[in-house]
């Protein structure tokens, strides 16, 4: 396919997403060899080094006949340190930005719906200060007031913000802020992704879980969780970055025997696939058009329809 013209078209990115296990990096890695594009990674717990089999990397996928695709934002961040959406969003333009300047449509490819709502929905993100004199202000207040309060500075589409009087009183605070820093609007290029979405019946999208989580359970993937409570990463830590980190670090704290862990590890891995699958089912009612396509037929197939959409798409 040919994006010679590709400042002439509307759209700049190819968004590819899918529930953990649907087989999305090597669909994505054989796009990009196809286009000659590079891949930004969407995924939360990715950014890590040393988080590899637990995060599922696979990083042996971005390898295309002998041909390396050239990646982004995996392993740029030390394990143990927190990481969270403000900094991806930063992150995400950097690489997008020296990308789409070699006349390359960038291919985006995860699993963690909020990162990939933030960029195809072009979240605005200001990194927002503690107001600590605004809160000792308004902390007597009521949760209702607080609502009141909040309905005046935005229209209350979130209703997370206001479940609880500590939620409510920060959403006040970034309102606040936003209201006094208008000069500090995030000038982020606009994105017009094409998105494309891999599923599985859910019988089948299970199998291929727990299949996976076998076999890196047996390729080391205990070894990795172990080196890094060695490494100096705290326990606590480890159990905040959830699923494999969690429960293998309480297999080796003597505090759930292997068949706990693994059973444990498996229904909570089959819930997060249900999660993921629901948050981008609630991106297409809120307009984000996905075109999904079945994971179960050929790969050479699936890129064929991808190039059919996307040649459509790039005519409009």
């Amino acid at each position: 396919m040919d994006f010679s013209t590709l400042k002439e078209t509307k759209y700049n990115l190819i968004t590819i997403l899918g529930a953990t296990a649907a087989g999305k990096t090597s669909l994505a890695a054989h796009l990009a060899n196809n286009l000659s594009s590079e891949i930004i990674s969407a995924d939360s717990r990715q950014v890590y080094r040393g988080m590899d089999l637990g995060t599922g990397k696979d990083i042996d996928d971005y390898t295309i006949f002998d041909k390396k695709i050239k990646y982004h934002l995996i392993d740029i961040v030390d394990a143990g340190k927190k990481y969270n959406l403000f900094q991806y969003q930063k992150d995400f333009f950097k690489v997008f930005n020296e990308i789409s300047k070699n006349n390359i449509l960038p291919i985006m490819c995860g699993g963690t719906g909020l990162y990939i709502d933030a960029i195809v929905k072009n979240y605005e993100l200001l990194e927002v200060p503690p107001n600590i004199e605004l809160r000792k202000k308004i902390e007597h207040k009521t949760l209702e007031e607080l609502k009141i309060m909040l309905s005046e500075l935005k229209k209350l589409h979130n209703v997370s913000d206001v479940d609880t009087k500590k939620r409510a009183i920060r959403a006040i605070e970034i309102e606040l802020f936003k209201k006094n820093n208008v000069e500090l609007k995030s000038n982020f290029t606009t994105i017009n992704s094409i998105n494309f979405g891999v599923k599985f019946d859910r019988s089948i999208l299970k199998e291929r879980i727990t299949k996976r989580l076998k076999e890196r359970l047996e390729n080391g993937m205990i070894d990795e969780v172990n080196a890094l409570l060695q490494k100096g990463v705290s326990s606590d830590t480890l159990i905040y970055y959830g699923l494999e980190y969690k429960y293998i670090t309480l297999f080796l704290l003597n505090k759930l025997n292997y068949d706990e862990l693994f059973n444990k590890l498996n229904i909570a891995i089959h819930q997060f696939s249900k999660r993921q699958t629901t948050w981008f089912r609630r991106m297409e009612k809120q307009g984000v058009e996905i075109n999904w396509i079945d994971g179960e037929i050929p790969l050479n197939k699936k890129l064929n329809i991808i190039t059919e959409i996307l040649n459509k798409k790039m005519q409009l």
